[in-house]
Parts: C-alpha cells; sequence; structure tokens
C-alpha cells in the first residue's frame, strides 16, 4: 500500500469511530511519507484523542 492509500484508509475508519485503527493507518502513511496529510490528520485525532478519551489514550 501507498502513503496515500493508508490515509484514505485511516480516514474511513475514523469515520466509524475506529479511533486507534485510524491512528495506527496515520501512522503507517507518515512511515513512507513523512510529508502526507496523515501527518496533520494524526496531529488533529491526538488532540481529540487527549482530550475527549484522557483514560482510552496514551500516547
Amino acid at each position: 500500500m501507498t502513503a496515500q492509500d493508508y490515509y484514505e484508509q485511516g480516514n474511513a475508519v475514523r469515520k466509524l469511530g475506529k479511533w486507534h485503527e485510524a491512528i495506527n493507518c496515520y501512522i503507517q502513511a507518515i512511515a513512507l511519507d513523512p510529508d502526507s496529510p496523515a501527518v496533520e490528520a494524526k496531529r488533529m485525532l491526538d488532540d481529540i484523542m487527549a482530550f475527549y478519551h484522557k483514560d482510552a489514550y496514551n500516547p
């Protein structure tokens, strides 16, 4: 898979509420392409998780 594929998969699972799976997809995308839009998507999802799910999230 390409970085774009992982990014799009991350977006799809994020919309389903599968936060941790989305983060994993974004991490894969970033590993393949450090300039991927997944960088910003992961940062935003990290912020959301840290704010709303403090007990379930440990970055």
